[in-house]
């Protein structure tokens, strides 16, 4: 019942006296809730000595507060908050700075999965891995080998690139599993994909310069660059990956995810990349290839990505382990090209320094021991159940109403509204959720309006023995 002490902040600053002072300050933070219910109070001596106060003051304070029943008394214990109910509890905030705004274009950018919705029973989120496959106690294991003491005894910060050791792993990692072009040296370690956009943003783009993205897109990506000031425009998707032919004059940056197009799914065609590829040299713009979602690939061999085939040095690649092993891990990478990286190492210690090193140390560790490739294949085998399952109980029982659109990798599938059918998704999404399913809209991915009528539906956050359950549930809501 009763907790931990707490080292208080007390100021003798105000009105009143010593003991006034002292009384109205702990009095404050106990309704205020920075001191908790059971937490226990420094001695009198103690906080007499550290305000230089005398001991008869401090003891005055925390009798009448005692006596008004915030604090309790034990004898060989100490002195501690009220562990009952306290009249008048009210949170602390943060003055509310009604004369001061930020700028413009911050006002004008909506919120984007800022709170996360309350957990349905049936999770078919998207881009969310599943947390069981995670080897958490291999993970824990490599973590105490790096935080062993002789591997911390260091009085400096680290290289803005992030872990040495890691870069070399992971330039090896893609260039055997991606054919990436790279070496240790060309890897710059962030804080997942999108810090490595915001990062390339930073150095490339001046306000009012225009940005090309995927439509459908990564909604993300889009609002960061427009918080840049950027004028971002979506560019058409089709079956063979970004219309190039739809990019505007004038385009410095071009964001696409052409391994597994998010959230349609698609792989952009060896055409469609050449010409891709073309077109940012004869209109030097810079190209973002985001290699999105592709570890877990289930058939058709991968195609030569965007950064192989450039030439010319216009595509900066970005990856990104969150999908891969979890989210909360947050590590990624981007690999450009030689005349940028100065710049965005510059950038990257301007804004976090070198990231987490523990992490970054652990991760390098595994893959280096093959344990990253290992957990891919199995998560690889278990995704492609889920997700053939998913397939059949589409076909089964969503025909003449949702059309999948083909995919060959990642951890969703996407699926449009068959042609002549006339519906509500939202309200689809809405009753769904209501019967404790959760999917996501198409049109959520859309930034033009009306979006895309469809679903989205992931399957790494749903255990294999709960899809029939969920399926039959949304079918009743899509009724």
């Amino acid at each position: 019942m009763y907790g931990r002490a707490v080292d208080f902040h007390v100021s003798l600053s105000g009105r009143g006296d010593l003991t006034a002072r002292i009384y109205r300050q702990l009095r404050e933070a106990v309704l205020d809730g920075r001191l908790h219910r059971g937490e226990r109070l420094p001695p009198t001596r103690e906080l007499a000595q550290r305000l230089d106060v005398s001991r008869n003051t401090v003891a005055t304070a925390y009798e009448r507060l005692t006596a008004e029943g915030f604090l309790t008394s034990r004898v060989g214990a100490g002195t501690f908050v009220h562990t009952g109910p306290l009249d008048h509890v009210r949170p602390r905030t943060a003055p509310a700075g009604a004369g001061v705004r930020p700028r413009a274009q911050w006002r004008s950018i909506p919120a984007f999965a800022q709170s996360a919705p309350s957990p349905a029973t049936y999770d078919f989120s998207v881009g969310v891995p599943d947390p069981l496959m995670f080897p958490l106690e291999t993970w824990r294991r490599l973590v105490a080998h790096v935080l062993r003491p002789s591997a911390v005894r260091t009085t400096t910060y680290g290289d803005s690139a992030g872990h040495a050791g890691l870069r070399a792993a992971i330039a090896r990692h893609i260039g055997t599993s991606r054919s990436v072009l790279a070496g240790a040296d060309d890897v710059l370690i962030t804080q997942g994909a999108q810090q490595a956009l915001d990062l390339v943003g930073r150095i490339l783009i001046e306000p009012g310069d225009r940005v090309a993205v995927e439509e459908p897109g990564y909604p993300p990506a889009r609002l960061l660059f427009r918080s840049l000031g950027a004028r971002v425009t979506g560019v058409p998707v089709d079956a063979e990956g970004l219309d190039v032919s739809a990019i505007p004059d004038g385009t410095r940056l071009v964001y696409t995810t052409p391994s597994h197009q998010f959230p349609l799914g698609t792989s952009m065609s060896l055409t469609r990349r050449a010409a891709l590829l073309e077109w940012a040299e004869r209109h030097d713009a810079v190209v973002i290839e985001d290699d999105y979602d592709s570890e877990f690939r289930f058939s058709d061999r991968p195609l030569e990505p965007l950064q192989r085939l450039d030439r010319s040095g216009r595509v900066i690649y970005v990856g990104s382990f969150s999908k891969t092993l979890l989210p909360m891990l947050r590590l990624g990478f981007l690999i450009a090209p030689a005349s940028l990286r100065p710049a965005l190492k510059w950038a990257k210690q301007l804004t976090d320094w070198h990231g987490d090193l523990v992490s970054q140390a652990t991760l390098a560790r595994f893959i280096e021991e093959g344990l990253l490739a290992r957990h891919v294949r199995k998560a690889t085998r278990e995704y492609a159940s889920r997700r053939e399952q998913i397939e059949r109980i589409l076909q089964a029982d969503f025909a003449g109403r949702l059309d999948v659109v083909p995919s060959t990798a990642g951890l969703h599938l996407c699926t449009r509204i068959a042609p002549q059918t006339t519906v509500e998704v939202d309200g689809w999404v809405r009753r769904a959720r209501e019967a404790g399913v959760a999917v996501e809209s198409l049109a959520g991915y859309c930034d033009v309006d009306p979006g895309q009528p469809g679903l989205v539906l992931g399957y790494g956050s749903i255990q294999q023995r709960d899809i029939a359950e969920g399926f039959r549930r949304l079918a009743a809501a899509v009724r």
